[in-house]
């Protein structure tokens, strides 16, 4: 063989491996890539998660706990003790509505007990004096009107309840005040002890109107003659206020709480 045919030869047995190589992949390999965790899809809020317990929505709010009225301790008035049903008047003694109030007991002569505050008291104590001249009971009802009176030490609330009495005794000198009632009936167990270590009987209602949000006068008399029941205690208001409905509703109402139990003092 020439020399020209063996070179050919040769270059045809090169290009022959080389093909050869690139169709086995033989060639060199670099270090291996690295692999990254790919985090779990959160499932979205209401879907079923992965445990196959339903998330809560975020959107959804959580239903709050009914709310529980607070049960009234023991040892509070809250009936007449017989058939009859007692009228009571808070907030006052006020100027304006106190006189009203006071002329229509008059006018059908029927008595009640009303439950005043001591810094009312300091103002019109000739109104106090009429009261009880005018045959009707008084009832302590704090000094400011203090709803959360119940809630301090027995000593602040020994001390507003001696302050309202002794303002309530020198509008009416030798006036009994057989009885105290709590503002807003906020009543807690101190409050009522110390009541009765003063002498008065914790007084509450069983029949409120809610005239202090001043309804209609037929809306007052409408709401006492469905709640009354024998030996009722109707909570009423001649202070704190616009009593002008409250009055205007007096004649009917006590017409009909006459009419059907009697209108009774309470003792």
């Amino acid at each position: 063989m020439t020399p020209r045919a063996l070179a050919a030869a040769g270059a045809a047995l090169l290009l022959l491996l080389a093909g050869c190589g690139e169709q086995t992949g033989v060639h060199s390999v670099g270090p291996a890539a690295p692999v990254f965790s790919q985090p779990a899809e959160t499932p979205p809020a209401g879907d079923p998660t992965p445990s196959g317990v339903p998330s809560p929505s975020p959107s959804t709010p959580k239903a709050s706990p009914k709310p529980t009225r607070t049960a009234l301790p023991t040892g509070l008035r809250r009936s007449t003790g017989t058939r009859g049903v007692a009228l009571t008047f808070d907030d006052g003694p006020d100027p304006v509505w106190t006189p009203k109030v006071l002329d229509q007991l008059r006018r059908h002569r029927v008595t009640a007990t009303f439950c005043v505050v001591g810094t009312q008291v300091r103002q019109h104590p000739g109104l106090v004096a009429r009261i009880v001249r005018e045959g009707h009971q008084l009832c302590n009802h704090s000094w400011r009107h203090d709803v959360d009176l119940g809630s301090r030490s027995r000593s602040a609330i020994r001390a507003d309840l001696d302050r309202t009495t002794r303002a309530i005794r020198a509008a009416a000198p030798g006036a009994k005040v057989p009885f105290y009632r709590q503002p807003g009936g906020r009543w807690t167990p101190e409050v009522v002890a110390v009541a009765r270590d003063l002498g008065m009987t914790p007084l509450h209602w069983t029949v409120d109107p809610r005239d202090w949000a001043k309804p209609t006068a037929a809306t007052i008399t409408a709401r006492v003659r469905s709640g009354l029941r024998p030996g009722s205690v109707v909570l009423l208001h001649d202070g704190g206020g616009n009593r002008a409905a409250t009055v205007a509703a007096c004649p009917a109402m006590i017409a009909d709480i006459k009419r059907r139990y009697g209108v009774t003092r309470l003792r």
